[in-house]
């Protein structure tokens, strides 16, 4: 099966990369514009500009600055930012933590929490640092070499139940 990626977007998925890539030569207006091409009405775009921008303040105040001169924190709200902003139904986060300072990582995964709640967005991560989205997860999936090695939901789960799963 060959699902083209336009027909995704259409459908609510979006997916943000590791590594806070963006269009590094472009601003982050620019970057936030890509990121809506597939909203039709632009009352409707220009309205999600301005809702990811509420949800991520400093890069209102970067909109004409070049993307790649963000900090590494600030791309990697940007790459939410474009994620969110076609109000996804289901988004696909991988490694939403690399190299981000753990305040950072905090905050991004603050805003996935709420969108997940607040927009009622089924969210999949990908992530190394369990105890960080342990918390906001519903369930943790560790795949060891390719195969599940722990399956179960998060509520009442003791970290130490997760260490077998571990090499």
């Amino acid at each position: 099966m060959n699902v083209r990626p336009i027909a995704l977007l259409k459908s609510g998925v979006a997916y943000v990369p590791q590594g806070n890539r963006v269009f590094g030569d472009l601003t982050v207006r620019d970057n936030l514009e890509i990121g809506g091409a597939s909203i039709v009405d632009r009352i409707c775009e220009a309205d999600a500009v301005e809702r990811v921008l509420n949800l991520f303040p400093p890069l209102r105040h970067r909109l004409n600055q070049r993307a790649g001169t963000l900090s590494g924190g600030e791309r990697q709200m940007l790459a939410l930012a474009n994620a969110f902003i076609i109000s996804p139904r289901l988004l696909l986060i991988d490694e939403p933590s690399l190299g981000l300072a753990t305040a950072l990582v905090e905050e991004a995964l603050k805003q996935i929490c709420h969108v997940s709640s607040a927009r009622g967005t089924g969210v999949l991560i990908v992530e190394q640092k369990i105890r960080k989205v342990i918390k906001i997860a519903s369930r943790v999936l560790v795949i060891r070499n390719g195969e599940v090695s722990f399956d179960g939901p998060t509520a009442g789960l003791d970290e130490a139940q997760l260490q077998p799963a571990y090499p």
